[in-house]
Parts: C-alpha cells; structure tokens; sequence
C-alpha cells in the first residue's frame, strides 16, 4: 500500500511507520512536531520507500496534497495527554475535530480507506467489567476540560462513521485502551513512562488520588500490528473496534510493579487529583475493555504481559535517557 500516517512522528505512529515500512510498504508521515519527535523516526532517516512532511492536520490544502498521494490513510493525529487537553481544551478541540474533519474528508475525496484512531475516553466514567463497542457512554459535565477530549473523539468517531457509510469506502474505527511502550514519554501526563522515569532516577512516584483507580494496559507492539490487520479485513469496515491488554492492575501496584523491575528505591508519594490537574477534575475508577470483537475479526490477543511491556519501557529508558518528569506529575 501507499500510506499516509497523520501523527506519524508521534509514539504509536512512529510504531505503526516502522511496522508498514518493515512489511514493504510505502509511507508518508504528517506531523506537525508539536507532541511528536523527529528522534522517533530517525531509524527511518533516508529510507526510499519513507518521506516525513511537517505540517498541522489543520492546513487543508496540505493534508488535501498528501492524503492524495496515498490510498491508505492511518488517522493518529490528536492533541496528547491529559495535562494537555486541560491545559489548553479550546486547541485541543481544534486539533481533534477539524484535523479528522479534514483527513477523512480527503480521504473520501482521493478513495482512501482510512483508519481513525479512537480512544477507551469516550466510555467516559463507564466502569462496567469489560466496555464493548456497544457500552454506553457515561460523561461528566461539557463545562469541564477533562470531559472535552471524550466528546470530542466522540464526534471524531461520528465523522469517520458517516463518511464512511455515504462513501462506501473501507473505514475502520479503533478505540485504544491505555497503548504504551518504547518511545513513549510521561511529559504529557502517561503514567508508564512518567513512573518508570521519576523509578530510574530515584525520585518519589508520584501517584495521583488514593492509587485505587484501576487500568488495563496494551502494547504498542500487540497493537499497531492489529490496526493494520483491521483495515485489511472487510468485516471491520464502517466499525469501532477496542484493541488494548486484558491484565488490570490499580495505579498504586503498577507504582510498586515498576519500583521493583527497575530495582529503584522509590517510595510512593500520592498527589491529590487538584494539585495534579486543578480543581474539578474527575478520573474514572476503572476502565478494562473487552476485546472480543478484535478477536473474532483478527484473531487479536495480546502477548505482551504488563512486566513484559514494562520492562521494554525501562531498557528503551535506559538506551536513550530523558529527562525526569516528576514536575510535571505535581
């Protein structure tokens, strides 16, 4: 295929670029640098079949001209993190509804199938054992941030969904629960790399509340590989699908899991959610998807375990150090 990758420069897009170049496929990455790194894709410096264009996903006319010279368009462009879309909730909706609004657009313009990324957020404060495609969505008030980004990938979903059902071309919609591995960075509020940074310099973990809240986390390694099958596979089109783990853990025993793989003499300190992020702000006590659906489409199972995915963090974090994040965190 000839693909595009709006994002690309970013964690899982850089992953996904890797994946496609190294199956013989043709790839153009759009990237506007602003949360992505042109270090997550040196790898692929001078590559022919590999060509980075920076720019927003904002700029009609660009998107228009590099969507139009692929016929597959892999959709990950989004504002990142939390501390990002509470931070700045009016850009981040920007980014979120008019970038997807112009890729998918040219999508349908040049016939591309396309693939959006979605996110476990629009379930929202949906704690049921195991969210199917079907849950119902469960939201806190429009008026605060937190809730923008849900509502927002909400409407992201819609736009590839109607789009795709009026044009007739393959789209598939991919909801992503807690995505983490090599790369990744805690700067923007990811858990994972932000603990394993503070463990590896000795530092305090900072846990946000009481420590309770409970996750499942997938590796990007299990899951780029899925989104490509997605969007080979007809009975996904015009879908949403939820791909992520199936091991839950609560954030305090991910804390001590990490303290111990590292061998660090962290302690924890917990952070109140006000201090973290500012007054009002609102988590979801648990949140762990079922993934049966990806299963009977593409025979999806996760094979990396929590320390599996864990330790890759930590051996990446070693190879190429950052720095400690834990400011950022309080």
């Amino acid at each position: 295929m000839k693909a595009v990758v709006t994002g690309g420069a970013g964690f899982i897009g850089s992953h996904l670029c890797d994946h496609l170049i190294g199956q013989g496929h043709e790839v153009v990455a759009l990237d506007d640098m602003s949360t992505g790194s042109e270090s997550n894709l040196e790898q692929l410096n001078g590559h022919s079949r590999f060509e980075l264009v920076k720019g927003s996903v904002l700029d009609k006319a660009l998107v228009d001209e590099v969507v139009a010279t692929g016929d597959t368009v892999f959709h990950l462009a989004a504002a990142v993190g939390v501390h990002t879309i509470v931070d700045k909730p009016l850009e981040s909706l920007r980014t979120n509804m008019h970038g997807t609004e112009n890729v998918v657009e040219a999508a349908v313009k040049h016939g591309a199938r396309y693939l959006v990324a979605s996110t476990s957020e629009v379930y929202g404060k949906n704690d049921a054992d195991g969210l199917g495609e079907d849950s119902d969505r469960v939201l806190g008030s429009p008026l605060k941030s937190r809730w923008s980004y849900a509502a927002a990938k909400g409407l992201d979903e819609l736009i590839a969904y109607v789009h795709g059902g009026d044009s007739g071309l393959p789209c598939v919609i991919t909801r992503l629960f807690n995505v983490v591995g090599p790369r990744q960075t805690g700067r923007y509020g990811m858990v994972v790399p932000r603990f394993v940074d503070q463990a590896l310099a000795g530092e305090p973990i900072t846990v946000h509340g009481e420590g309770t809240q409970r996750r499942c986390f997938g590796s990007v390694f299990d899951v780029v590989p899925a989104m490509v099958r997605l969007l080979e596979a007809p009975a996904a089109y015009n879908r949403a699908v939820n791909l992520g783990g199936l091991e839950e853990v609560s954030i305090s025993d991910l804390a001590r899991r990490v303290v111990e793989l590292t061998g660090s003499a962290s302690e924890l300190h917990y952070v109140p959610y006000e201090e973290a992020y500012g007054e009002g702000y609102e988590d979801m006590r648990r949140r762990m998807p079922d993934i049966s659906l990806a299963g009977a489409l593409i025979d999806y199972e996760p094979r990396w375990g929590l320390d599996d995915i864990v330790n890759s963090i930590i051996e990446h974090k070693r190879a190429v150090p950052s720095q400690p994040q834990a400011a950022l965190a309080s």
